[in-house]
């Protein structure tokens, strides 16, 4: 059963699609188009989801009002010739840090990608760059950069892989954090958030 539900909370109405589902627990998704999804067991009438809803209903407007804002600061979507010279820049900008430690520039190609921001191909030399990137901010394109510059040196994401980001890029989990805000810009299967328990 699905159905749109409407709420009234102390911070204002949420509206929000009640799902039962063979579940254990009441979930509380907000995608990125902040949409709000409850999906609880089969047994739970939807006054319990409204409950839910009524508690979580900060956490509902924080997460709506970051998405707002995060919206707001990113820039248009350039031109494909702009957005290879931004991304090519963040490389070149980020590559000192790996050149002495026996990586070889690699060649950057650019596509459109629905749930990555970057990746890097490291037996054929090359890195690929989402072109949303080019919407983001100057610090989050260069995490993106280093982290796929990185993985010439460490292939996997493992602790080597870690140390050597932080090494590098002491902040990269306060950057890696803030791209995450930027999610919305892809166009399936990401910025999603989990409702806290």
């Amino acid at each position: 059963m699905e159905q749109l539900r409407q709420v009234q909370t102390p911070q204002g109405v949420v509206s929000y699609f009640f799902v039962q589902k063979k579940i254990k627990n009441l979930n509380l998704r907000i995608g990125r188009e902040n949409q709000i999804v409850v999906s609880v067991p089969l047994r739970v009438p939807p006054e319990r989801a409204d409950q839910f809803i009524r508690d979580k209903a900060d956490w509902i407007f924080r997460v709506q009002a970051r998405r707002d804002a995060d919206r707001q600061d990113l820039d248009p979507m350039p031109s494909r010739e702009v957005c290879r010279t931004c991304l090519a820049d963040a490389v070149l900008r980020m590559y000192p840090q790996v050149e002495g430690l026996g990586v070889r520039f690699p060649q950057i190609k650019l596509r459109r990608m629905k749930s990555q921001w970057g990746n890097c191909h490291w037996r054929q030399g090359y890195i690929t760059l989402n072109t949303a990137l080019a919407r983001c901010p100057e610090f989050l394109r260069d995490y993106v950069a280093l982290h796929e510059l990185v993985h010439f040196l460490h292939h996997d994401h493992g602790p080597g892989f870690y140390a050597q980001m932080t090494a590098l890029m002491p902040d990269w989990q306060q950057r890696r954090q803030a791209l995450k805000g930027c999610a919305w810009v892809l166009e399936a299967g990401a910025g999603e958030e989990d409702a806290p328990d």
